[in-house]
Formats: structure tokens, sequence, C-alpha cells
């Protein structure tokens, strides 16, 4: 009977998805060409035994659509950003860029991040208050109640998407490029502004590469840990690369509960099957009529301040670069990750050349 667990972890983590799949049609992604990644990353991961999935990811649509004003430029940022993360991976070089930073400094990175999702759903509130109101109050009290995240997010955006459609009779018509079940081709711009975001991307995949692809790897329970950290960074790069060029959403590394089932592999594996049905059928657009963008404002919230937050700074705050590590979380959240990232590493190597410390 093991196969029915594994279908029920695949059908939870999808359900965990599905509201960051509407948020990403919100950014003005097409839904039908990501379907090929999901599809891509199951075979990769059937092929190579990997129990590491890949889905949409709130943090990175956020800094996406927080660095990107439309869909081409969105789109460039992920393509470029996916293809540094591909050389990362077909090299190896992830986990030496970790050890030339080290972990406090990523971990003040990472904490900056969070900053940026919080301040990103007090500003999605600005859109619509009511329902942005709601989704973070019915966020707050649901995490504190259970303390977890797909409960949390299941009710913020249910309740507020119920709000909005019986009180407020919200019916939101998508765009046609979301909805088309068909290709169309999204000639990317490169700029200052595009390499900047790029850079940013791929700093935060580095981050949520190495901490949510080893804790999936830690509830295999199996030991040494299971995930390959390039081989995952190269599915990635490689989904993203693909349906960037065609107004696809980005699908990157997520803490699965598939891998605590009897099979982690075949559980991966259907959920990412599933996902890629759904959004080849256009089901995931018809649902996203109906739900507003405001409504994942209490997720990010909770995902940004209680969640991502208090771990990676108390991670950055303990040791002996923690003034570094600090000004690194400082300057991510004011500006971007590659930003906050570079200045920490200037820190790093410059301060002692000068003779100060660190």
């Amino acid at each position: 009977m093991h196969w029915i667990a594994d279908l029920l972890a695949a059908v939870g983590v999808v359900l965990n998805g599905i509201p960051q799949g509407i948020m990403a049609m919100a950014l003005g992604f097409a839904v039908f060409p990501t379907s090929f990644s999901f599809g891509l990353a199951a075979i990769v991961n059937g092929m190579t035994g990997s129990v590491a999935p890949i889905s949409f990811q709130a943090e990175s649509l956020a800094l996406t659509g927080h660095l990107g004003h439309n869909l081409r430029e969105r789109s460039s940022i992920i393509l470029f950003g996916a293809s540094i993360m591909l050389v990362i991976g077909l090299t190896g070089t992830l986990s030496k860029i970790v050890s030339l930073l080290g972990s406090q400094i990523m971990g003040g990175m990472m904490a900056g991040v969070g900053i940026m999702l919080a301040k990103l759903a007090l500003q999605m509130t600005k859109q619509n208050r009511h329902c942005g109101w709601l989704s973070i109050g019915l966020a707050i009290i649901t995490y504190i109640l259970t303390k977890d995240l797909v409960w949390t997010i299941a009710i913020s955006v249910i309740g507020t998407s119920l709000y909005a459609v019986l009180v407020e009779h919200y019916h939101e018509q998508l765009p046609a490029h979301v909805t088309a079940r068909k290709l169309q081709l999204v000639k990317p711009q490169f700029n200052l502004k595009i390499l900047r975001g790029a850079l940013s991307l791929a700093c935060l995949n580095i981050g949520a590469n190495i901490s949510y692809g080893l804790i999936t790897g830690q509830m295999t329970g199996l030991k040494p840990n299971p995930v390959n950290l390039n081989l995952l960074t190269s599915t990635q790069a490689l989904a993203d690369f693909g349906t960037s060029l065609l107004g696809g959403a980005p699908v990157e590394t997520i803490i699965s509960a598939t891998a605590s089932a009897p099979e982690p592999v075949i559980a991966g594996i259907l959920m990412m099957v599933i996902m890629a049905i759904i959004l080849l059928l256009g089901w995931l657009p018809k649902v996203g009529q109906y739900v507003p963008s405001t409504s994942i404002a209490g997720f990010l919230l909770i995902l940004g301040a209680v969640v991502i937050f208090p771990e990676n700074a108390t991670a950055a705050m303990h040791g002996p670069l923690s003034t570094v590590a600090g000004i690194t979380l400082v300057v991510t959240a004011i500006v971007d990750p590659f930003t906050g990232l570079l200045t920490g590493t200037l820190l790093k190597f410059v301060l002692p050349l000068l003779g100060l410390g660190v």
C-alpha cells in the first residue's frame, strides 16, 4: 500500500504549489510552457533517482516580480539567471562558492530575502486593502495554531478568495498569453538591470538549493544525504532556461513533503507529473480567475518574517563574521540579493587586507 502514501504526499505538495502557480499567473507568466519544466524534471529524477523535486517557489517569483516590470524583463532575468546556475551546476562549483563565502554571509543574504518577502507582502495590501489584510490575518492565525505552512497557505488563500468572490464579486480575466495553450516566443533583452536581476536570482537560488535541497534530503531519513546539489542545480536551470524563452514561470527547489513518503523518488515524480497535467489541461487558469493576487500576501509574510528570517539571521549573527553578515543582510533587504552578497564578499576579503577586523 506504499503507493497510496506516495500519492497522498504528491497531492499534498501539488496543493501547496497551486497558490504559488496562481501568483506566477498574476505576474504574467504563461502556465502552458511551464508544464514542460515539470515534465523535464520528472524525467531527470526518474533517470537519476533524485529525491528532490522542483515546483513553483514563492521566493523566486516574488524576487523576479520585484526586479522586472513586465513579462519580457522577467523572462530575461530568468533566462540569464538560469544560464548562470547551469554553469554552476555543470561545473560542480556550488559547494565551492558556499565554502568561499561561508555560512554566515549566505545566512545574512537569505535573512535579507526574508525581509524582502515580508516587505513585499505589506506592499501587496495596497492593491486591495481588504483582501490583503484579510490574507495576512488568516495566515498569522493559522500559523500560530498549526505551525504548518501548507495549512497557512491553504486557509489564507482560500479564505481570501471566498471573500473576494462572495463579497467583492471578484472575477479577473487573465491575459491571453497567460491562459493560451500554445507556445509563444518571448524575445529576451539584455541590459544592466537584467544582469543585476539575473545575478540576484542566481544568488537566491544558490542559497535555496543548498538549504531547501539538503532539508528535503534529510526528510528521507537516509544517510548520507541523498540529494546531489549539482544535479539539482543543473535540472532546475535547464527547466527554467527553456520555458523562460516561451514566457513560462520559474520553477525552483522546494522543501518537499514527498521526501518523507515511503518511496520518495516515486512520490516526487508523481507530484511533478500531476502538476504538469494540471498546467497542460489549463485547469490552473480557470481557478486563477477567482483568486486575487493579494491572497498570497499572508503566506509571503509568514514565509519571510517567521520561517526564513529567524533561522538564517541566527546563523548569520553567531560567529566571527557577524558584522559582515549583518551588513549583507541589510543591503540584501534594501537593494537585492546579488548586491548584498557582493557587499559581504568584498568586506570579508578586503577588510583584513586593510588591517581591519571583520
